[in-house]
């Protein structure tokens, strides 16, 4: 029986995966900041343990009770994150390094972390949950863009580095998906003393809330990471969502000023409210 860590298991795509993998069959351990506010179900074969990515202890912590819980630990899943969304010269320095400290270096850290155990064995799978953020961008998101950019660069190296030993290194796409990171997992980034972006903000943020209005629930995303936990190739990248596949092949074949004006005309119409 294999066992998955899944961090920012909370909700959304983070929750939805932990039930996933532990309706087939799978040892799992679900890890969040709060885990006493957690809804998931206490389980024999679903432990609910308290992670920080940004701690090094809760990392250590988590790692041993998962060995000392089911003996090994097969695939991580790096979940954990938020969007700081909002224009660029509204953020501070702080707020720039909090994106990054959670987004990069918190998966980077837990990564580096799990990698012993991984290598000790000569098997094991990483998977990434980046975006199709991190291939495309949209206006007002460049700092949540260039956390999923790094990820995604990052993935790509290590999978050479990783594999003599065995271990795979997958990352997941995701494009809109119906979850609360629109709302909870989203940092909006205001400047009072500077308004000059404020009226093309908001309207770029109405028509994103528009397309997540008709997303699909996060249930996809777990089915696309279970593939990912079972896939016996090398294969890097699974994008999700059905327009996910054609936005990628139109960004990679259009000339840059004609990708550009698509996704303009998606996100920058007026309302029609």
């Amino acid at each position: 029986m294999q066992t998955i860590i899944i961090t920012g298991a909370s909700s959304g795509i983070g929750r939805a995966t932990a039930l996933y993998f532990y309706e087939r069959g799978w040892n799992v351990i679900a890890t969040m900041r709060q885990p006493e506010k957690s809804d998931l179900p206490k389980l024999d074969r679903l432990h609910c343990f308290k992670l920080d990515v940004n701690d090094q202890q809760t990392i250590d912590t988590t790692i041993q009770q998962t060995i000392e819980a089911f003996g090994t630990i097969d695939v991580l899943v790096n979940n954990a994150g938020f969007g700081t969304v909002g224009a660029f010269e509204y953020a501070s320095e702080e707020q720039v390094l909090q994106q990054f400290q959670t987004n990069v270096f918190g998966l980077m850290r837990l990564t580096r972390s799990v990698l012993p155990h991984l290598r000790q064995r000569r098997q094991g799978i990483i998977i990434n949950v980046s975006s199709v953020g991190g291939r495309i961008t949209f206006p007002f998101y460049s700092l949540y863009h260039s956390t999923k950019w790094a990820i995604e660069g990052f993935s790509e190296s290590l999978q050479y580095e990783l594999a003599p030993f065995g271990i795979k290194v997958r990352l997941i796409e995701p494009g809109a998906i119906k979850t609360d990171f629109y709302h909870r997992s989203q940092m909006l980034l205001v400047r009072p003393d500077l308004k000059v972006y404020d009226d093309y903000q908001t309207k770029v943020l109405n028509n994103v809330a528009e397309v997540e209005k008709n997303a699909p629930p996060p249930q996809i995303v777990a089915q696309t990471i279970f593939q990912a936990a079972n896939d016996k190739t090398d294969r890097l990248r699974y994008s999700v969502g059905d327009q996910v596949p054609l936005l990628l092949l139109l960004n990679r074949l259009l000339p840059h000023s004609w990708f550009r004006n698509i996704i303009s005309n998606i996100l920058e119409k007026d309302s029609l409210a």
